[in-house]
């Protein structure tokens, strides 16, 4: 239901966005795989500019995964006529037709070379309203999750060097950047784009059935206002307003992660955050890690099955010749904080989606496990 005549004028403005700009409709493909970004119509590169067609909502999670520290933009777009279905604690049921995008990109940095993009955190004023100026960032690659009758299905698209295109993928691709700080700090690394197998390791929602889902779109995570460019409003009433979403509590109701970055929140609360969605992926009683026994989603309690005092199921090096995955009051001596401090194949967790060190993260984290009481005289 529309709530008033602004939000009335905001989500006409919406819908009609792609409209006047003389896009294509949008296009739902319920089979094969297309071999343009553009034959979706979903984002666009049109003059100069990034484009969401009319119905594509962008959106923001309270903590995003960290990918060396590049941008994400996130939209969701849904056939007329269906919704998705509201759940307080996993990701939304959402309709067959739903297509899902990331569009992964950098600025540029101040020397303007392609290959150099700044290292920041800041990315609040990337994306206002409706469009990305192209001549400030540099696109990567852009994934897709579309929800086909069958179960979801993950595409992969990478931009041209012009960025007017991008083509699918099938096996990967690496890029050679430099990461340039805001003292001139450089760091060259290698952005590797996933193939199609590393998209089920971890959007796995069982090892059984091999099946995938959306990993940011829940209550939790999406609980946070958004600028579309006319005013700000909670992400999820305004799916609410689109008909994205259905059977919706109030909002008081709704849960909501916070912000890893919020000074604000609570250490505790940040941590558990950022482990949620860097983590649970894959530590949880479902997913690729479920055999560890070692879970890091956000409503695990704080003992051994969050891996406090907690042994680990095989030994070898990934642990540096550490005992427990966390020692209340010691970091250095915590195989969790040796696995997220490494770049190393075999050692670094997460295990793909990155090539470089979160040492934000890595700091919020040995922050947190400091402020842990007890001690691991009883191994669990």
């Amino acid at each position: 239901m529309v709530k008033s005549a602004k939000h009335a004028a905001q989500l006409a403005l919406l819908l009609l966005s792609g409209c006047h700009r003389g896009l294509p409709p949008a296009e739902f493909h319920a089979d094969g795989k297309p071999t343009k970004l553009s034959d979706w119509h979903m984002v666009e590169a049109r003059d100069g500019r990034l484009e969401l067609n009319a119905g594509v909502v962008p959106y923001n999670l309270n903590t995003p995964l960290f990918t060396d520290y590049v941008h994400k933009l996130r939209t969701v777009w849904m056939p007329k006529g269906v919704s998705a279905k509201y759940d307080a604690k996993n990701t939304f049921d959402f309709p067959v037709g739903t297509v899902v995008t990331k569009t992964f990109y950098y600025p540029r940095a101040a020397d303007g070379k392609f290959s150099d993009v700044a290292r920041t955190l800041d990315y609040s004023g990337d994306f206002v309203g409706q469009d990305l100026n192209l001549a400030s960032v540099h696109l990567v690659e852009t994934r897709l999750l579309v929800r086909r009758k069958d179960g979801w299905t993950p595409f992969v698209y990478v931009w041209n060097k012009e960025q007017t295109e991008a083509t699918l993928v099938r096996t990967g691709d690496v890029q050679a950047l430099t990461l340039v700080g805001a003292q001139d700090q450089r760091e060259d690394f290698n952005y590797v784009v996933p193939d199609e197998g590393q998209c089920v390791n971890c959007h796995e929602a069982d090892m059984i059935g091999r099946s995938i889902l959306p990993i940011g779109p829940k209550a939790r995570n999406m609980n946070r206002e958004y600028d579309y460019g006319s005013g700000r409003e909670n992400q999820l009433e305004h799916l609410v307003a689109m008909g994205y979403l259905m059977d919706m509590p109030k909002l008081a109701d709704v849960p909501k992660a916070a912000d890893w970055r919020d000074p604000s929140a609570t250490l505790d609360a940040r941590a558990r955050a950022w482990l949620d969605v860097n983590c649970a992926m894959c530590h949880n009683p479902n997913g690729e890690a479920s055999v560890t026994g070692f879970s890091l989603g956000a409503d695990v309690p704080e003992d051994h099955h969050l891996g406090i005092c907690k042994s680990p199921e095989a030994a070898g090096p990934a642990t540096g010749g550490r005992l427990f995955d966390i020692v209340p009051g010691k970091p250095d001596d915590s195989i969790i904080m040796n696995r997220i401090g490494s770049t190393r194949p075999g050692t670094m967790m997460p295990e793909i989606g990155r090539s470089t060190v979160d040492r934000e993260g890595e700091a919020l984290i040995r922050a947190w496990i400091l402020s842990l009481k007890g001690n691991c005289d009883i191994v669990h």
